[in-house]
């Protein structure tokens, strides 16, 4: 689909490597889900509009860019959490929104439980991270909460995606950009991409589900 950009990069696939691997350590994986995050944010920003300013350098006057626009990165709770630092070490002066969601367990439907937007999302680029795209549910239902808010810019940032979950998210909002580092192949009968990484937020945060 045109919406989806996989970002091939070397540092990514070394990356994703390391969570995939079921021994790498809750402190290890926590990082590098940051570290991935902030390569795949490179990709995920380019959408920003740049506006020209003069400056000094030490030797004479020269045009250079800042950003001209709101930027709001949002996690979706718990797992997104992870990867906002990877978004805002770039964009600092980004404002950050919360979706809370967790997955209904027999429906494997998203349960909204908490959200705290900024009133400004209706004039920003906003970044929805989350580092699965699994079913597409908690991603839809973010974007749906988000346009309800009056936000009309969208990237869905996010580590592994699911066949299943692109589909989803394109035909409920076809005009949002997802950015992932890799496509994999499957969603299982539990709706667990496959191959994965395992349940992102108990790998990041050290707990079990």
């Amino acid at each position: 689909m045109d919406t989806l950009t996989v970002v091939d990069h070397p540092l990514l696939k070394r990356d994703l490597t390391l969570l995939r691997d079921r021994t790498t350590a809750h402190g290890l994986f926590r990082k590098t889900v940051s570290d991935a995050a902030a390569v795949l944010a490179y990709e995920a920003l380019r959408p920003i509009d740049l506006a020209e300013v003069t400056i000094e350098t030490p030797l004479e006057s020269t045009t250079g860019y800042a950003i001209a626009e709101e930027v709001i990165v949002v996690p979706i709770m718990r797992a997104g959490l992870g990867m906002v630092d990877g978004f805002v070490r770039f964009v600092p002066e980004a404002r950050v929104g919360h979706l809370g969601m967790h997955r209904d367990e027999d429906t494997h439907q998203p349960v909204d439980y908490y959200a705290n937007i900024p009133d400004s999302v209706d004039r920003a680029q906003v970044f929805v991270v989350d580092p699965m795209l699994a079913t597409g549910g908690s991603a839809t239902q973010a974007i749906t909460h988000l346009k309800q808010k009056g936000a009309e810019r969208f990237t869905f940032a996010c580590l592994v995606a699911a066949p299943e979950g692109v589909r989803a998210l394109y035909e409920a909002h076809p005009d949002v950009r997802i950015v992932a580092a890799t496509l994999d192949r499957e969603l299982d009968e539990n709706a667990f991409i496959r191959p994965g990484l395992g349940d992102a937020g108990d790998r990041i945060f050290g707990t079990t589900a």
